[in-house]
Parts: C-alpha cells; sequence; structure tokens
C-alpha cells in the first residue's frame, strides 16, 4: 500500500494513506491485520483522514514499514475478522451518530417546536421515566435516582417549565449513551485481551502422540490434555482422571474430578491429572462465548470504593425529597422546593465512578496488561509488598541450555534427547529451552517413552525400555527418587551450581547426565525494582528454587529485601500467607505451574504472558508485552483510578451542594439549577474517560 509518514518518533510512526479515508470495514481489516504482528503494540487508526499510527517495539521500524507496505487497500474490503471482532471505531461512530441526532432533536424541539405539541412531547419523553419510578416504589425497594429523575422531571411537567424537563431528560439520555460506548469499549478491549491464544494441541493418532494445529482437528479425533493447560476442545473423556477447574465456564469455584464418559469443556483447565478426550465440539466454536462470560464476570468484581460510593449516592436520595418537602413547608414555593429536586448526587456519583473504573481497565490494554475486574485496580493502588518469582518472571522469558553433562556412560547427546522427549510435553520456559537444544543439535527426540507423569515443582517421570526416567530439580531427583552421586559427579555439580540452574536426568534410578541451565535477569529488573519503591512499595521479595548462593546474588541485583531459596510451591503459598498476616498486602508475580497457589494467596495475583495456562487463568492480572514495565504501568494506573475516584467524589458533592443551596435561596431558577446540574454530571462523566497516563 502507498503511504507517506507525517510523524515519526522512535517506537510510534504515523502513515498517510492516499485516496482519501477508509470505510468502518476497512479500517477494522487494517488494524486487525497489522495487530497480528507481535512487535506492533497498538494500532490507532484516523478512519475520516485516512491516517494510522503504529506504536512499535523499539528497534522494529523497518519491519513496521514492510508490514505497512504490504498491505492491499483492495483487499481490504474482503478481510475475513475473526467472529466477534468489532473496531473501535464502529462503536465511536455509533455514538457519535447518536450524540449528533439527540443534540439535533433537542435544539429543534427547544426552538421551534409548537408549545401545544411541546407539552404530549415531553409528557411522551418522561413516560419511561415515571413508569420505572413507580414501578421501584411498588416493589417498596428504596428510594434511588430513578424516583428522584422522575419527580423533577414531572414537577417541571407540571409547572408548565417543559426547557427544564427538557433539559434534564436530554442530559439523562447523554450521560446513559457516553457511559454505554465507554463500557462497550472496554468489554472490546477486554475481549481482546482475555482471549485465549493457543494454536496446537496434542493429538493422539495410530498410537501416536503428534502436535496438531487446532484448526486441522476434527471432531472424533482424540487430543492428550495435561496438568497445567487448558482444555482446547469440548468433548468426552476417553481414558485417564483429572481434576478439572470449570470456573471459567460454569461458574463452579471448586476442581471437579473428571473420569471416563464425563464431559469437558474449551477453555477449562486441568489442575491435576491427564485425559485423553474425544472431540465433540472444536475450540473455534465455544471460545467467543467463554469470552464474553469472562468480561461480564470481571465486570461483576466490583472494587469497594465502587460499592461504597453507589451506596453512598442512593442513601442521599431520600434527604433530597425531605429538603424539597422542607422548603415547601417553610416557603410554600413550588419553584423553590422543586429547585431540590432539579440538583441529585448520585447520577453524577453513579455514573462516574465505572465510568473511570472501565476507562482504567481499557488503558491497561494499552499499557501491556489485562485487569479482570475494578477490585484488583483498587488492589493494585493498595499493595505494599511484591513477591516476584525468578524464573520466567524476573528473568529473560527464553532460557537456554549452556551445557550438557553426561554421567555414568551416557554421552551427551543421548541425554539432550531423553530431556527433549520427556520435557517437550510441557508449557514451560526450562522446558521449551531443552527442546529448543535439541531441535538446534538435530536430534530427533521420537515418542520412546510410555505415560508421562508431571510432578508439580519437582520434575517429569516416565518410562522408557522398562526403566523409570526422571528429569527435573536436584530435589526430586536425589531426595525424592533416592538418585545416588559419586562424589566425583558431586564436584561437578558443585562446580557447574555457581553458575547456572541445573536439571538433572536419572535412568533406572542412576544419574545419567546434567543440563546447565542460563536465564537471564531482565535488563529492566532493577530499574523496575526502583521505581517500584519510589511509588510507595515497601517490601520487595525474591522466591525461587535455585541455590541459596544463586538467589542471594540476584537479590542483590535487584535490590530485593528479602529472598527465599529452594522453594516449593506450598512454600510460595505460605510465604503469601505470612506477609498477609503481618498486615502487609501482597502482589505477587508468577509464570508457572508451580506458582498457582501462590498468585491465588495473594491479593493481586499477576501471571506473565507467556505463562502457564493455569497461571495466566487464577491470575488477576496478566501482562500481554512480556516485560516489567507494566507492573508499574498498573501502579500508577491504579493510584491515579483512586485520586480520580476521589475527587470526582469531592467536586460532585460540593458543586452539587452550591447548586443545592442557590435554587432554595431563590437565587438560580430551577430550569438553571438543573441544567448546570446536568452539564456538570456530563462534563465529570467526559472527564473520566480522559487517559490517565501517556502512551
Amino acid at each position: 500500500m502507498n503511504y507517506t509518514i507525517s510523524h515519526d518518533i522512535p517506537g510510534r510512526i504515523r502513515f498517510k494513506f492516499p485516496g482519501g479515508g477508509f470505510s468502518q470495514e476497512e479500517t477494522a481489516a487494517l488494524c486487525h491485520s497489522l495487530a497480528k504482528n507481535s512487535f506492533i503494540h497498538k494500532v490507532q487508526p484516523y478512519r475520516l483522514s485516512g491516517s494510522l499510527a503504529v506504536n512499535y517495539e523499539e528497534g522494529c521500524r523497518e519491519e513496521v514499514i514492510e508490514a505497512v507496505a504490504a498491505l492491499k487497500r483492495a483487499e481490504l474490503k474482503d478481510y475475513e475478522l475473526p467472529v466477534g471482532e468489532v473496531p473501535y471505531n464502529a462503536y465511536t461512530d455509533q455514538y457519535l451518530n447518536q450524540l449528533v441526532y439527540m443534540i439535533g432533536k433537542r435544539v429543534l424541539t427547544k426552538l421551534y417546536m409548537p408549545s401545544g405539541l411541546k407539552a404530549f412531547w415531553m409528557m411522551k419523553g418522561a413516560l419511561p421515566y415515571v413508569l420505572k419510578a413507580v414501578k421501584r416504589l411498588w416493589s417498596r425497594e428504596k428510594l434511588n435516582v430513578d424516583v428522584l429523575d422522575a419527580a423533577a422531571i414531572s414537577v417541571s411537567i407540571l409547572k408548565r417549565d417543559y426547557d427544564t424537563s427538557g433539559s434534564v431528560m436530554f442530559f439523562l439520555s447523554v450521560g446513559n449513551l457516553l457511559e454505554e460506548w465507554t463500557h462497550k469499549k472496554s468489554r472490546d478491549d477486554l475481549a481482546k485481551g482475555l482471549a485465549l491464544r493457543v494454536n496446537s494441541a496434542w493429538v493422539r493418532r495410530n498410537g501416536q502422540e503428534s502436535l496438531a494445529n487446532l484448526k486441522d482437528i476434527a471432531i472424533g479425533e482424540q487430543v492428550v490434555a495435561r496438568m497445567g493447560s487448558y482444555i482446547l476442545v469440548d468433548g468426552v473423556v476417553l481414558q485417564g482422571e483429572a481434576m478439572v477447574n470449570q470456573s471459567t465456564m460454569t461458574g463452579e469455584s471448586l476442581v471437579q474430578r473428571r473420569i471416563p464418559g464425563d464431559t469437558v469443556y474449551a477453555g477449562t483447565v486441568i489442575e491435576e491429572g491427564e485425559l485423553l478426550i474425544g472431540v465433540t465440539a472444536l475450540e473455534s466454536e465455544t471460545k467467543l462465548n467463554q469470552i464474553i462470560k469472562l468480561i461480564d464476570e470481571s465486570e461483576g468484581l466490583k472494587a469497594a470504593v465502587q460499592s461504597k460510593i453507589e451506596n453512598m449516592a442512593d442513601a442521599i436520595v431520600p434527604y433530597s425529597f425531605l429538603i424539597a418537602g422542607g422548603v415547601y413547608l417553610a416557603t410554600r414555593s413550588v419553584a423553590l422546593a422543586s429547585a431540590a429536586l432539579m440538583v441529585d448526587y448520585s447520577c453524577a456519583l453513579k455514573m462516574t465512578t465505572p465510568i473511570a473504573i472501565l476507562t482504567a481497565m481499557r488503558e491497561g490494554t494499552q499499557h501491556g496488561f489485562v485487569i479482570k475486574g475494578g477490585k484488583f485496580l483498587e488492589e493494585a493502588a493498595l499493595v505494599d509488598t511484591i513477591v516476584f518469582d525468578k524464573t520466567g518472571t524476573l528473568t529473560e522469558a527464553k532460557p537456554y541450555v549452556v551445557d550438557v553433562i553426561g554421567f555414568g556412560g551416557y554421552r551427551r547427546d543421548r541425554v539432550l534427547r531423553l530431556a527433549a522427549c520427556l520435557e517437550e510435553h510441557f508449557p514451560h520456559s526450562v522446558a521449551a529451552a531443552v527442546v529448543a537444544k535439541a531441535n538446534e543439535k538435530n536430534l530427533k527426540h521420537r515418542e520412546m517413552h510410555a505415560n508421562v507423569e508431571y510432578i508439580v515443582a519437582h520434575g517429569i517421570a516416565s518410562y522408557v525400555e522398562d526403566k523409570r526416567v526422571v528429569i527435573g530439580s536436584g530435589h526430586f531427583v536425589f531426595e525424592d527418587e533416592k538418585v545416588e552421586v559419586t562424589a566425583a559427579e558431586q564436584e561437578v555439580i558443585d562446580k557447574k551450581a555457581e553458575a547456572y540452574s541445573l536439571l538433572f536426568l536419572a535412568v533406572g534410578g542412576r544419574l545419567a547426565g546434567m543440563l546447565c541451565i542460563e536465564d537471564p535477569i531482565r535488563p529492566e529488573a532493577a530499574g523496575i525494582v526502583g521505581e517500584l519503591k519510589a511509588l510507595g512499595i515497601h517490601h520487595i521479595a525474591l522466591l525461587t528454587g535455585d541455590s541459596e548462593k544463586a538467589a542471594q546474588a540476584i537479590a542483590r541485583r535487584i535490590d530485593a529485601d528479602d529472598y527465599r531459596s529452594q522453594v516449593l510451591p506450598a512454600e510460595k503459598a505460605d510465604y503469601i500467607n505470612s506477609l498477609r498476616r503481618q498486615g502487609r498486602r501482597v502482589m505477587m508475580l508468577g509464570d508457572g505451574i508451580n506458582d498457582s497457589p501462590a498468585l491465588s494467596s495473594a491479593n493481586v495475583g499477576i501471571a506473565m504472558k507467556n505463562g502457564a495456562d493455569i497461571a495466566r487463568d487464577i491470575a488477576d492480572v496478566v501482562l500481554t508485552q512480556g516485560n516489567l514495565k507494566s507492573i508499574v504501568a498498573l501502579r500508577r494506573l491504579s493510584s491515579l483510578l483512586i485520586r480520580r475516584i476521589e475527587n470526582n467524589f469531592r467536586f460532585t458533592v460540593g458543586f452539587n451542594s452550591g447548586l443545592l443551596t442557590l435554587g432554595v435561596l431563590g437565587i438560580i431558577s430551577p430550569g438553571s439549577s438543573a441544567l448546570l446540574h446536568n452539564l456538570s454530571t456530563v462534563a465529570t462523566g467526559v472527564s473520566s474517560m480522559r487517559n490517565y497516563l501517556p502512551e
């Protein structure tokens, strides 16, 4: 596609395309096709002007230009979007058109409609508000803003003050429109962030397991699902037994035992065990419904501050009626009494708080994280302690095998081939490093073993040629499996342990080899820790399965306040719980199956982008850009959210109290009071939609 570059700074380019603006369909296709590139973080279209801003990973400028140049405008109209994919501009255009229509209708009604027709028009418009209020009164529920709105509109119509009643209804409609617009935009952003981005599954064909693309799996085939992974298809259990977390599908919080004959669903997570599943429905047929349900549930997780303000807003309503009644009894003036009804606190308080929270949740996706509910944003602002798991969190997500050492007559290639054969079944960064090293050496690691057993936080066990083969940590191999080590072997192990993480392989109860793995600390780690401390985090801790020396060195490099070495999953959770018993509010970052108990125990659990499925499912926040900078953005965003909510509360109470006083004293008319009240409500709502952080 032809283009010119109108703006170019590191990390962001704005392209201008000839031929004028884009249609909504073209805009959607343009955004989606570019966003599929991993080096592109954000695509911001300007549909009417025919331009496009792209935020990208620094150092990938040429790749972005190549991706844009490869687009063909003629093909955009025929581009097939995934099911449920809706461009942001479609929402914006739709609601902008509605807003323009509402403003035009209000102007025409106010300036040109005859008085007789205006009376009928206002009564017709007021009817839905009155019916809603009557329904609430009839059910004997507490008075709320619906009753107050209906009273204010009705009093204005009875006084034949149609301008005031029209203004009240107009600004209420505008407020509802703005809230709905923000709500839908946020749902769309969250849907994209929570989508399951898994493209392949293990399929058993002719007795052999192989990795197959999901789109190539047919109904009736057999899919293998193991501990820590999503079930990617709907189906019936053919073999095996597992404990399955079905909360994303059924809402059940407890895991369910699944045995042959039971039904399992796409999007649920195996917490323990292994299943062979006969496919009855494909993942693509169910994913959209799961995403929508996840988002609906996340929106129900209100922040405590939101619930508090909403309750307070409803509690104020009866006092508005009492003030109006008191003014009428004291002055016998309907005009002065109605002035008290024209101003309510709850409209602004109940509208602006959810808008502020949804705006923060939406903006979070732009800064590299998806948060699954407003209450977790509030908790993120309150935490004073952050606990980091080391592997895959503080370290690079791509550890690599530096060296392979054979013991007991086993050659290095044999050790690496066996290790890769076992490790390829499990979604962990260390497992991926072993498989990558075998591929680099062109070592074919076809299935030579029987059933694979994963022992959480320890390792993997299987059988090869009737011999038990285990691979994992020193604790697992030497203590649990009772594999003996000679003095010469121990000397080699001790020397390598000073520089690397070690993975041990044993065959038939004897040590067969050792893999030396280096997992570099993320370059941003130390700086991020410093920034977090500046933002009010008082305690930084590190948890790792590494040796004491390795853990101490890493803790020193990142300036951690505390560390624990050689920890097991239960010990991680125990450590989190001990901090909470001390009165600390804890944020935990992890990426593996073994981090899941600790993530659940923390006030806020955060999973890394490339973490295990179960970790991302359990976590309250999921990082989407693969680095730790998003943690700082989360802390800043959550703190600014709380500040905005508090500022909105103070402004609403102060401004409306002033209007109420001026109206009751007769200094301003009820119409002016209603106009200023509704203008302030809409203005506060619009202000709450502003971004919190710079792009």
